[in-house]
């Protein structure tokens, strides 16, 4: 027996001298960083350091011993207001006080009283007791469910995590329950629904630009749990896209963007004014044709072949003042997502990509403002609660003032012309019950210039939206939502009477939907929607001005289509490493009547001269008729810790296109509707990528390739005329495409020095094959399209000196796009003809630019009337003379081609923005 007892405490002995060597690190540091410490220690060790990298930068470790990790860790942060918590293979590092790692020891006598958690909303009014409110509600163990509930070992928690000081959902935000490896991502409403086992488990809540915290819970059946987020006090945020760092890796979906609100308002601008567009072009797969033009190129996509979506309504014009400002407001926005591949079947009707925009909901606690000034616009947005944390309102209106600018301009051309736009948002947010809330927004801009002319431009955009959100319960809700846009334009002279006239366009588009979301379990969830899009066009009309004008009057027939849809989605967890999506949407469309269509002889191309016949349809009744399936598919496989291989493919089909000679988006263009010879666009997109975190996070690489084909591409024949054409058919043809590329970026998210690198390769082909020559361009041989570049580099860069000075650099290539030029004259029976190269042939200049700012915040102290920051710019610091395009004019005998620039020379601004 006493032997036995000494072979006991000999194996006792041994198995804790194992655990203590386990434990025991060597460290050899002199004036290390932290980040050096932390990857020692988890390279020696099992261990995982959490920290925040603006809590220990200003840390040098001056260290070489070999001692376990607690008294490493006791040592280097005595002395400092940090603290070092250590829970099984976990080491977290904390401001101010340490995370409580068990339960309190009268635990268990506490009466478990309701299914659903409440946290009482105490009124904190300085970031002290805020913050002594959160490690209460970390060290708090929150009851969940009655006990029990039903013999089920599973149970599920939903709620919504907000912004603690306004209310307001976060969107993108990750809870991750670490014992059981499980986490989900909050939606755009912010709700979020986990399944996990009944007991004792720490909730992990983290989000971008958010204090990270945790929450003890005992589960005991299904139940509620809302959750508040503090704001992180540090004011110049890391360049960060992604909202999770690991989300590249660990998510299913591929090529997709999130942005930082905060991220877009530290870059450089042109004008002193953020423009979400010209973030999303920083990104890999996104390119423009051009300085100040509107509208983005999407791996291979036209311009109107992104659906851009802001609160749910569709937008047709992104932009003021021919895309030399964005149409967004950044004060208000909340969420910015691209998708450029692995499109969901939620989404439809546009061939290339879909950018997601969505803007604050309101201040539920507070009334608060703010808003900027730069050199010629100013902006303005008030929020705050109408009923304290039921109702909540917010409005925002932007201007510009920028003739006096132009009239203090030497050119006589610039002193007789004119500019201005204007844009307002206003948002009303209700919660009806824990159950029910709805939200109601508009929207609604205007712009009006002349340029050196008396030919006035004018446009505006208009549109709005209705959402209802109903909690059946934990794992099951719906939206409703309803929304409407109008876009429109007028093009008006009055110089001369005896030509005086006015020609306007308007398309006008109601949607209706009602979406559905099941979390079945952790490992699968599914979607489910019903969609309808009705369309109205007024093509095209001619007006005379006066009764002097000699102008005949011209109108085409207005248009009406009618698009559903139909679509079911399901993420399934099959294994760890594989995780799958799976999307099944179905489209319909109809033409509508009251419509006149030509009929053309069977023999021969469409034009005036083959004209046979007119059919009328009368109201409502169909025209043409098409429809599809559209199958999307993503995977997911993870490759260790720390990297993953994905795939996606998705058809998508386009069933309205824009008629359009240039190649960005101008006020001048036209929508039309597919029709009895316009047919709808289709499209296929494989794609495949690589992801990879390196060095414990600190870099983030990330790579993919795609293929695309596009059947029934609108393109036009050589002089064809777009404005007023009664048979457009005639000047149409119809082209195939394909598009591929490969994209990279490494990224670095965080730390003093931050930002991402990104290359592109990208080519872009179309053709026309058909037997009549009139109908074949360029000999039914693939041809450059016109947003066709190569090549294309971009390097972000932001440095922050300490919180209060941002400096940011950053620098753009490409290669020039296509453009087809004039080779010779020569004469034909007299008349002088022009001899053009086949098209697309030629390329303009390459394109580069480099931008710098510098952002100075005021001083940090939290009860003053207004924080204020000022920004100093300097847009295209090297003064390069881009061209925005190459034109040419018959001198002579001879035909000479000139640049056009829009930014020739450095552009400095400065904007001073405030709120309070």
């Amino acid at each position: 027996m006493k032997a036995l007892r000494l072979i006991l405490i000999f194996a006792f002995a041994s198995i804790v001298s194992f655990g203590q060597e386990q434990n025991i690190v060597s460290i050899n540091l002199q004036g290390g960083t932290f980040e050096q410490l932390a990857l020692t220690i988890e390279k020696q060790t099992k261990f995982k350091v959490y920290y925040k990298p603006e809590w220990t930068d200003s840390l040098k470790i001056n260290l070489s011993t070999s001692a376990p990790v607690e008294r490493i860790f006791s040592e280097i942060l005595t002395g400092t207001d940090l603290h070092f918590t250590i829970h099984q293979r976990h080491i977290f590092v904390t401001h101010e006080r340490p995370i409580a790692s068990a339960l309190p020891a009268d635990y268990f006598g506490v009466e478990q009283k309701s299914a659903t958690a409440k946290v009482n909303n105490f009124d904190y009014s300085d970031y002290e007791k805020r913050q002594k409110r959160q490690k209460t509600l970390e060290e708090k163990v929150y009851s969940i469910g009655l006990s029990p509930q039903s013999s089920s070992s599973k149970a599920t928690i939903a709620g919504t995590v907000m912004n603690a000081s306004n209310g307001e959902p976060i969107v993108g935000a990750s809870i991750f329950v670490e014992d059981e490896s499980n986490g989900v991502a909050t939606d755009v409403s912010g709700f979020y629904s986990i399944t996990l086992s009944k007991g004792k488990h720490t909730m992990r809540i983290t989000s971008l630009g958010m204090k990270a915290t945790v929450r003890q819970v005992l589960i005991n059946g299904n139940g509620k749990l809302n959750i508040e987020l503090e704001e992180d006090v540090t004011p110049l945020k890391e360049v960060v896209v992604e909202s999770d760092r690991d989300q590249k890796v660990m998510g299913l979906q591929m090529g997709t963007e999130k942005l930082d609100i905060k991220t877009m308002k530290q870059m450089p601008s042109v004008l002193g004014e953020v423009d979400v567009l010209k973030v999303v072009l920083t990104l890999p797969g996104v390119q423009s044709v051009g300085e100040g033009s509107s509208g983005v190129n999407i791996r291979g996509g036209a311009t109107n072949q992104n659906l851009i979506l802001y609160n749910d309504a569709v937008v047709y014009n992104p932009s003021h003042l021919f895309g030399f400002f964005s149409a967004f407001n950044p004060d208000i926005l909340k969420s910015v997502e691209l998708y450029k591949s692995g499109v969901n079947a939620e989404y439809g009707g546009r061939l290339s990509a879909v950018l997601d925009v969505v803007t604050k909901e309101g201040n539920l606690k507070k009334f608060s403002a703010s808003g900027g000034i730069s050199p010629i616009t100013g902006r303005l947005m008030i929020e705050g609660p109408i009923k304290k944390d039921r109702t909540s309102f917010l409005v925002s209106g932007r201007s510009t003032y920028s003739d006096w600018l132009l009239r203090r301009l030497n050119k006589k051309q610039f002193k007789n012309s004119s500019a201005s736009f204007y844009d307002v948002n206003a948002t009303v947010s209700h919660k009806i019950n824990d159950k029910n809330s709805v939200q109601a927004s508009v929207y609604q801009s205007y712009d009006e210039f002349q340029l050196d002319s008396d030919t006035l431009y004018s446009y505006g955009e208009r549109n709005g939206s209705l959402k209802f959100k109903h909690v059946f319960n934990n794992k099951l809700y719906a939206i409703a939502t309803g929304s409407f846009s109008r876009y429109h334009y007028a093009v008006s002279t009055d110089e001369n009477p005896a030509e005086a006239s006015e020609m306007k366009f308007s398309i006008n588009q109601l949607n209706g939907k009602a979406d559905f979301s099941y979390f079945q379990n952790a490992r699968q969830t599914i979607t489910a929607g019903i969609q309808a899009t009705r369309y109205d066009l007024s093509p095209g009309s001619r007006t005379p001005l006066g009764e002097a004008s000699n102008i005949e009057q011209n109108v085409l027939q207005d248009e009406q289509g009618l698009e559903s849809a139909l679509y079911v989605g399901e993420n399934i967890e099959i294994t760890q490493k594989l995780s799958v999506y799976g999307g099944l949407r179905y489209s319909f469309y109809q033409f509508l009547g009251p419509k006149d269509v030509f009929t053309y002889h069977s023999e021969g191309t469409k034009s005036v001269a083959t004209m046979v016949d007119t059919l009328s349809f009368g109201s409502g009744k169909p025209v043409a008729t098409y429809h599809g399936v559209e199958p999307r598919l993503s995977a997911r496989f993870l490759i260790g810790k720390s990297a993953s291989l994905k795939f996606s493919y998705n058809r998508m089909r386009q069933y309205i296109q824009m008629l359009s000679n240039t190649t960005a988006i101008a006020p001048t263009d036209i929508w039309k509707l597919a029709d009895k010879y316009i047919r709808p666009q289709v499209g296929d997109q494989y794609s495949l990528g690589y992801y990879v975190n390196l060095k414990g996070g600190s870099f983030e690489f990330s790579s993919e390739v795609y293929y695309k084909t596009m059947k029934d591409v609108l393109d036009y024949k050589n002089g064809a005329q777009l404005l007023l054409n009664h048979h457009i058919e005639t000047d149409a043809v119809s082209a195939e495409g394909k598009a591929y590329g490969a994209e990279f970026m490494i990224k670095k998210p965080a730390g003093k020095l931050n930002g991402w690198f990104s290359y592109t390769y990208s080519r872009t082909f179309l053709r026309t094959v058909s037997d009549l020559q009139a109908e074949t361009v360029n000999s039914g041989r693939y041809y450059p399209s016109n947003y066709d570049k190569p090549h294309a580099v971009n390097f972000i860069s932001n440095y922050k000196f300490n919180r209060r000075f941002n400096f940011s650099l950053n620098c753009t290539y490409s290669t020039g796009r296509p453009i087809t030029i004039p080779l010779a004259k020569y004469e034909v029976n007299g008349v002088e003809r022009t001899y053009y190269s086949e098209r697309n042939e030629f390329r303009i200049p390459d394109y580069f630019r480099t931008d710098l700012s510098v952002n100075v915040e005021g001083n940090h102290k939290i009860k003053k009337l207004a924080h204020s920051s000022w920004t100093l710019a300097v847009y295209n610091l090297t003064g390069r003379k881009n061209a925005y395009s190459v034109y040419f004019v018959s001198e002579g005998d001879e035909i000479k081609g000139y640049k056009l620039s829009v930014f020739a020379r450095p552009i400095p601004t400065i904007t001073y923005n405030f709120r309070f």
